[in-house]
């Protein structure tokens, strides 16, 4: 008679009886067998990338790794592989795949991290503009400034060294072209000098405290137009009163640098822009 504890097996299933204890001689547990199907396929499942890599680590590293966390590894690993490595489908002719650094990590973090993004190099309209007779430095400068934007909209930076990089020359000509662009349209593109105060580019803040003292702009105007946070906007204006109460009281650079721990070209930068509007007021 079939035991009220323990249900009968399905139909067809194997059923192996287990041996019965010394203790308990009247009982008999049933251990169901694995169908066929999954001994005959479960193997094969091997053979595929996310159990090759749980199968790697489970033999490399059998004391770092349980079953959870190379399953965890391995989710991310392929993650980053599909992000590194997309279809080549994917990118049209002229474009390239770049680590850019990640828009929200600093370049001199210890924890920076990086992003792939897409950028063209060279699209379908350059090419037009060069059969109308447009000069190839003009080119040039539309590839750049092209490229820093779309790297910003999949959110990464391009550095001066990345452009470099990309197109085989100089950081110190990239530099130079992205800051000419930038004068002769009275903007400033997002890149790492403009949004993490590094190298040696200082003309952003001259360019938003430009845009808020002497044109009188809106500060959050201004920091949408120079792709920065309010609180880096605040944070530059702060600084340029502190700079500008101490110009005020006959101060030199070397006093306001030790006083505010502002870098000297900055504060120069500053003062430029506090003769300027001395006179117009």
């Amino acid at each position: 008679m079939q035991d009220e504890h323990c249900p009968a097996p399905g139909k067809g299933a194997n059923v192996v009886p287990k041996k019965r204890h010394a203790s308990d001689p009247q009982s008999e547990v049933a251990v169901i067998r694995p169908p066929d199907s999954v001994k005959r396929y479960h193997s094969a499942k091997a053979r595929f990338l996310k159990p090759a890599l749980a199968n790697f680590f489970a033999r490399e590293c059998p004391r770092l790794f349980g079953p959870v966390l190379r399953e965890k590894l391995s989710d991310e690993l392929i993650k980053l592989f599909e992000a590194l490595a997309p279809e080549s489908s994917r990118l049209k002719p002229g474009q390239l795949l770049w680590n850019a650094l990640d828009k929200h990590t600093r370049g001199d973090s210890p924890q920076r991290r990086y992003v792939p993004v897409v950028v063209s190099v060279i699209c379908e309209e350059d090419v037009e503009l060069l059969t109308q007779g447009v000069h190839m430095s003009k080119i040039t400068e539309r590839s750049i400034v092209r490229m820093i934007r779309e790297a910003y909209q999949q959110g990464g930076i391009l550095s001066s060294r990345d452009i470099g990089l990309i197109t085989l020359r100089q950081p110190s000509w990239a530099s130079s072209v992205r800051r000419r662009f930038e004068a002769r349209n009275g903007c400033t593109l997002p890149h790492t000098g403009a949004l993490h105060d590094m190298g040696s580019t200082v003309s952003h803040k001259a360019t938003i405290i430009r845009k808020v003292v002497l044109e009188k702009k809106d500060p959050a105007t201004v920091a949408r137009e120079c792709h920065h946070s309010q609180a880096a906007v605040d944070r530059y204006l702060k600084d340029y009163h502190r700079v500008k109460t101490l110009y005020q009281l006959n101060h030199d650079v070397e006093f306001i640098h030790l006083t505010t721990r502002i870098a000297k070209h900055v504060i120069i930068q500053y003062i430029t822009i506090i003769e300027i509007e001395k006179k117009s007021a």
